[in-house]
């Protein structure tokens, strides 16, 4: 079925409320109490996405997330937390979550959210099959997702667990810009807002490890006012050109408002 969403929270109101809401969007929400009962439902039907709690009893949504990718299941996650720790955050991403999204939440986000890995995901219909995601590759470089591994000419390097996190989070958003504000948000959670630092650190390490020349970048270029974006054929200058394009954008945008107000 179309736009067939799981809904995993172990909090009845939650559910009722967020699934009458989703439903009203035009999807169809079947609404689960546990993770448990999400792996039973999922030997029958298979969603285009899931929206799973992190908090719960018994299986946590850490849990469940890594049980589904190392079971080879790339279902498209988005996780519900209530929680701002990073090690949450980091190890859903390295462990495939697609988003996260922080309660309280406005359900109207979370169903922005849902269409929009539905579109990175490219998905039309019923997702199939458990299977397993295919490497991705950009330059000389290759990210295998269930080893959660980088090869570079075929030669493993190392990577530690935030790196993956990372580079995951840019290949599955990219040519898109994102800004600072969106990537501290989906690893760090809203105590991200003091993280600036970690950031930085966090884009150069990765800079290091994947840029001939990091004070050059040319696959995670950086879009001057704007964020990063992340280039998967290295073309050079890409970051220069959607920011000049962004910047018109805006300005033709002040220019509406301006006729209007005349």
């Amino acid at each position: 079925m179309a736009n067939n969403i799981f809904l995993v929270d172990d909090d009845p109101v939650v559910r009722d409320i967020t699934a009458e809401y989703l439903q009203m969007r035009g999807f169809s929400v079947t609404a689960l109490p546990s993770a448990h009962a999400m792996q039973e439902r999922l030997r029958s039907e298979r969603p285009q996405v899931v929206v799973l709690d992190i908090m719960m009893p018994d299986v946590d949504g850490i849990s469940a997330l890594r049980a589904l990718r190392e079971g080879g299941d790339d279902l498209p996650v988005i996780m519900l937390t209530a929680r701002n720790e990073v090690i949450d955050r980091v190890l859903g991403l390295e462990f495939g979550a697609d988003d996260y999204v922080g309660k309280p939440f406005d359900p109207g986000e979370l169903a922005a959210r849902i269409r929009s890995v539905m579109r990175r995901r490219g998905k039309s219909g019923v997702t199939g099959a458990p299977e397993s995601r295919e490497s991705f590759r950009f330059g000389p470089f290759e990210l295998d997702f269930r080893s959660r591994e980088l090869y570079r000419d075929e030669v493993r390097m190392p990577l530690r667990s935030s790196e993956f996190a990372f580079l995951k989070l840019f290949v599955n958003h990219a040519m898109t810009i994102l800004s600072r504000e969106r990537i501290i948000e989906i690893v760090y959670g809203e105590s991200g807002r003091y993280r600036n630092r970690s950031l930085d650190v966090a884009i150069w390490r990765l800079r290091r490890l994947i840029e001939t020349d990091p004070s050059e970048p040319r696959y995670l270029q950086t879009v001057w006012g704007h964020g990063y974006v992340f280039v998967p054929d290295g073309e050079v200058g890409f970051a220069e050109r959607v920011g000049e394009e962004a910047i018109a954008d805006a300005n033709g945008t002040d220019d509406e408002l301006i006729d209007e107000e005349d």
